[in-house]
């Protein structure tokens, strides 16, 4: 039998060995990364520059996890967490950090992305737009229930995992005020009325989420119960409750998820009582939000993302431009005052129909939304003889569809305003694009979403045929 000579690439290592590890730099998901004998490991809570001593906890073929056993050598950027249940939530991974030191490792995070897929062009990242104050900026949230050792349970899924850990009394440090108050009202209304909750191994119905979505400006707030069936015991109470706990809780709806899945909303939504919308301002510009139409999570940092796209865009007042994955229409109406026409398309209903109504409050008669996904309406636009000049496209965590690209490169607008939440599809996408002929402008990351590892970015595509 032939015998295989390992090398030192071919290190194998074993769950719960110890090994020294200096951390290299910052993974996208928040985690160090460090080498050992030329194998990458991911280590949890570990920061660029500390000598560390890391227990091996997870091996497979093409990574290993670890998790910080000491620290030998810490980073002057290493503070300590100052929410109770950090090490246990997973709704922030970077909050050992200190403020300066997530921007300079976000900006890092967004050019390893650029190094990994756009290898032979030059990209320039800049530094990272922050906040002055790094907190209490969510303006929407989804608490999970459960029933825990008999008792209704509200908060926030472990990293990765169905554990839930409860924020009833605790609190999270990155809500909005208002939004962290709705909530403990609302978890405490629950467990007075004794409301059931979902249980999908003893298959028993119930609500499965609070999903809470607030207006700065108005504080005012919409919430929306999520069940898996289609009715709201004690209903009349529940309302009346709220009402009398949470004045500013002006909308209520019933969403009805009853799939056995982790997708937060169903199709099915009632609206209980109240208004059907709620209104949020953006610098002088409103919109009405619906309980599943997208909009921004940070509304202040909101306006320094969509004023960086209007600069990377350069409008002059003659272009025609298509805000793509439209949701309610926020970058379209951001845009409209400086553009001849504008389309916007959205694959939900309910996002074009809040769009609809958000342009119209402004009287843009030049902007229409339509439903429909960008990689159809586009090719049709252009054989009826309409050709944009900007399309912006803030796409999911997932980026841009491969069909859309390649619709994209078909029509050559002459700028491509790029939206990114997530470094690595946008890198991936930068690729595709400067493949197809396409030039890069300066990367701008804006940091949305402090003390977590993601990182958005405005990025600026140019046609070759428009240089």
């Amino acid at each position: 039998m032939k015998q295989h000579n390992r090398t030192s690439k071919d290190v194998l290592l074993k769950k719960h060995e110890e090994i020294p590890l200096t951390i290299k730099k910052l993974g996208i998901n928040g985690e160090g990364i460090g080498f050992f004998k030329r194998k990458a490991v991911f280590v949890a809570g570990a920061l660029p520059g500390e000598e560390i001593v890391a227990s091996i906890s997870v091996v497979k073929p093409n990574y290993t996890e670890a998790v910080v056993k000491k620290i030998r050598k810490a980073s002057p950027e290493r503070v300590s967490p100052p929410c109770p249940v950090y090490d246990q939530c997973g709704g922030c991974q970077i909050q050992h950090i200190s403020y300066k030191g997530q921007l300079e490792n976000k900006r890092d995070i967004v050019a390893q992305a650029f190094e990994r897929y756009t290898k032979k062009y030059k990209v320039t990242v800049k530094e990272v737009k922050g906040m002055k104050d790094p907190w209490h900026y969510r303006n929407k949230s989804q608490w999970q229930l459960q029933k825990k050792e008999g008792k209704t349970a509200a908060g926030l899924y472990s990293l990765d995992s169905h554990r839930l850990v409860d924020l009833t009394g605790t609190g999270c440090m990155v809500e909005h005020p208002l939004v962290e108050r709705i909530n403990q009202k609302t978890a405490a209304v629950i467990k007075e009325l004794d409301l059931p909750i979902y249980d999908a191994k003893r298959k028993k119905n119930g609500l499965r989420t609070i999903a809470v979505r607030i207006s700065t400006a108005e504080n005012t707030a919409q919430l929306t119960f999520i069940s898996s069936s289609d009715d709201l015991p004690n209903k009349k109470k529940v309302i009346s409750r709220i009402k009398q706990e949470i004045p500013e809780v002006v909308s209520i709806f019933l969403n009805v998820q009853p799939s056995r899945t982790s997708t937060v909303f169903g199709e099915k939504t009632e609206h209980l009582w109240g208004s059907k919308i709620i209104t949020e301002t953006l610098e002088s510009y409103s919109y009405s939000l619906s309980p599943q139409a997208f909009f921004q999570l940070n509304p202040s940092q909101t306006i320094v993302l969509y004023n960086e796209a209007k600069k990377a865009a350069g409008l002059t007042g003659e272009e025609r431009i298509v805000d793509a994955y439209c949701g309610s229409g926020t970058i379209g109406i951001w845009m409209a005052d400086q553009a001849k026409e504008g389309r916007g398309m959205d694959i939900e209903k309910a996002s074009i129909n809040n769009a609809s109504e958000n342009a119209a409050a402004y009287g843009f008669s030049h902007l229409t939304f339509y439903e429909g996904a960008a990689e159809k309406l586009l090719p049709q636009w252009k054989q009826e003889g309409w050709q944009p000049d900007v399309v912006f496209v803030d796409p999911p965590r997932t980026g841009c569809d491969d069909v859309f690209l390649d619709t994209i490169a078909q029509i050559k607008p002459k700028k491509l305003v790029y939206i990114s939440c997530n470094p690595s599809t946008l890198a991936k996408d930068a690729g595709v694009l400067l493949e197809k002929g396409f030039s890069i402008g300066e990367v701008q990351p804006v940091d949305m979403f402090p003390q977590t590892a993601q990182v958005e970015a405005v990025t600026t595509f140019y046609s070759s045929s428009n240089e």
